[in-house]
């Protein structure tokens, strides 16, 4: 899929998912992403984190896999970064390397029937032992069709690998394709979506892209303002933290309205 139709897809999948996407206009100056930062594979600044960031599960052929997927799932284009520039791939990181990696929350005893769609998560298998296995496989499959492992390919041939994911024509041992893609899809989103606090969203360019204003403030001076836009500059758990936002006398933030382009 082609930079544009890509994110013209992916924000249908969110509207279809039931997550409200305005149709807010970003531009330059306040409304401007500039979340275009280097990602250092191990460790390095992130604009808005005072801590490095360093993996703590994947491998490095894992976070390259990682980061070329992600890169064509949501990818840069005219109305923003992508994934990949978002953080994403760190995100999914530090989950794996937490309690949702080891589904330390989860109930993990069997019986392990072929679930439904409706029925979400039914695999005996841990989220670190899925990402693990799978891109193994999925690096293997393209090198015995392509003679390159995935990050390599060119982005057609990415998109064409990632498709076969989805429609479950890739064979895979350890576990579905179709389900290992649905996983990455909804842990991509998630990365480009949560609060910064969570190692993705960086420089909150999801939210920026729809939108949302982050950690709710008091709206009561809003409620009978109908048809108007709520454009904000977003504001996230770790703007409160640092104390770069300014906080209400009930302990919420005060958002900065900003002045929608025409």
């Amino acid at each position: 899929m082609g930079e544009s139709s890509g994110r013209r897809w992916f924000l249908k999948s969110v509207a279809a998912a039931g997550v409200a996407v305005p149709a807010a206009a970003w531009g330059a100056d306040p409304h401007s992403h500039d979340g275009h930062g280097e990602h250092v594979a191990q460790a390095g600044s992130v604009k808005g984190q005072s801590q490095p960031q360093v993996y703590g599960w994947l491998t490095q052929p894992e976070q390259a896999f990682i980061e070329a997927a992600v890169a064509r799932l949501i990818p840069a284009d005219e109305l923003g970064p992508g994934a990949k520039e978002a953080g994403v791939s760190y995100f999914i990181d530090q989950q794996l390397a937490g309690a949702y990696g080891t589904m330390a929350r989860n109930y993990k005893q069997g019986p392990w029937p072929e679930g439904t769609p409706q029925q979400g998560y039914q695999s005996r298998l841990m989220p670190q032992e899925i990402y693990r296995a799978a891109i193994m496989e999925i690096n293997a499959y393209c090198s015995g069709r392509y003679g390159k492992s995935f990050e390599a390919l060119s982005a057609a041939q990415q998109d064409e690998v990632l498709g076969d994911l989805e429609v479950g024509k890739v064979a895979m041992e350890s576990v579905g394709a179709s389900f290992f893609f649905g996983l990455l899809l909804a842990n991509t989103m998630e990365g480009f979506f949560a609060d910064p606090i969570y190692g993705g969203n960086r420089d909150k360019v999801g939210w920026k892209l729809v939108g949302f204003p982050g950690v709710a403030a008091v709206y009561t001076q809003h409620v009978e303002k109908y048809g108007v836009p709520y454009d904000a500059l977003p504001i996230s758990i770790v703007d409160i933290m640092e104390h770069r936002a300014e906080l209400d006398e009930t302990g919420h933030p005060k958002h900065v309205l900003l002045v929608r382009k025409d």
